[in-house]
């Protein structure tokens, strides 16, 4: 009967209770990443789709307008490629890499850069635009180097 209350009490411990987080975090963490690869594949398929009906039924000239989307579409796979990556790296490490996020973040903006319509945005969403992309920069140049300032 001792033992079996020193088993209850031993589950309350700190460290026990942070090994069972850690135990679902790590489990949470393979979920995503088995979706992360559903939601790769889907978006391989739709971009292969859209490409297809676009080559065979757009009229001559008119594949320059689509060419943004299919931009976008590359780069909404990148986005999620890195997304994986983070996930991995966290499996990996137990750690979130502030580099990759930083990175991950980037392409997203850029994403949004390339398939913009300069016909319906105004100057204010532009400013904004930059103005992530300057943060994002100096943040990754921050993190770069005191990352290479640590490895030295």
């Amino acid at each position: 009967m001792k033992r079996l209350i020193k088993r209850i009490v031993g589950i309350g411990s700190d460290e026990n209770f942070m090994h069972i987080i850690e135990n679902v975090e790590v489990l949470v963490s393979k979920v995503l990443s088995i979706f992360m690869v559903l939601v790769i594949l889907v978006a391989i398929g739709d971009l292969g789709i859209f490409i297809v009906k676009e080559v065979f039924t757009v009229p001559y000239g008119k594949i320059n307008t689509t060419l943004f989307k299919v931009f976008g579409l590359f780069l909404n796979i990148l986005i999620a490629l890195e997304i994986l990556e983070n996930i991995t790296a966290y499996l990996k490490r137990h750690v979130f890499q502030v580099e990759l996020v930083i990175v991950t973040s980037l392409i997203a903006v850029a994403r949004k850069i390339i398939i913009l319509d300069l016909e319906k945005v105004n100057g204010v969403d532009i400013i904004g635009l930059g103005v992530a992309v300057l943060a994002l920069s100096i943040s990754y140049l921050i993190i770069r180097s005191s990352n290479y300032g640590n490895r030295n």
